[in-house]
């Protein structure tokens, strides 16, 4: 009986905790967004993933290489690297990025192809307005009509200038008591 009325007492402690919490949610002021109103001053996270971007620069050059590593990591197949064959001169060729497609609806954004990339040419953007009436529409080329990969500029190693050593004497021996 007296394990009884415990249970019973424990019971309306463990509610009136409860309407404790119910009652200050109820009374505090409401944390609401005002999504479309503030949609310029909304701050982001900055590892938050919306919508996959390949940064142009002024010239518009890109970074891809079109090395296909992003493709390989992607776990569901929602990037297609397509390239072509270009002949830089001599007979030699080169492989150039022809098209690089994404496609947002059926991404998870687990970031395995940003993490993965090694010239660093995707990145996430904060755009996470994604709705669209048809599924095709969701299918983004990535790169820009007519752009090109960035040059890269040759790395010139540092020049070294070399100490000439002269020979030391045994007066020069005595002077500088570090060198013993």
């Amino acid at each position: 009986m007296i394990q009884y009325i415990k249970d019973i007492l424990s019971g309306i402690k463990n509610l009136l905790l409860g309407m404790k919490i119910t009652m200050i949610n109820f009374i505090r002021k409401p944390i609401t967004e005002c999504y479309p109103e503030n949609r310029g001053v909304k701050v982001y996270s900055p590892r938050f993933r919306g919508e996959l971007i390949m940064p142009h620069n002024a010239n518009n050059e890109h970074k891809c290489t079109g090395c296909g590593i992003c493709q390989m990591n992607c776990p569901n197949g929602t990037i297609t690297v397509k390239t072509k064959q270009v002949e830089i001169g001599e007979g030699k060729t080169k492989k150039v990025l022809d098209q690089y497609l994404y496609d947002l609806g059926s991404c998870t954004f687990c970031g395995l192809c940003t993490m993965g990339c090694p010239q660093k040419a995707i990145v996430w953007s904060n755009n996470f307005e994604h709705s669209v009436y048809r599924r095709e529409k969701l299918v983004n080329q990535l790169n820009r009509e007519g752009s090109k990969q960035e040059e890269k500029k040759p790395v010139t190693p540092p020049t070294v200038e070399k100490k000439v050593e002269t020979p030391k004497t045994e007066e020069t021996k005595d002077v500088n008591p570090n060198n013993q």
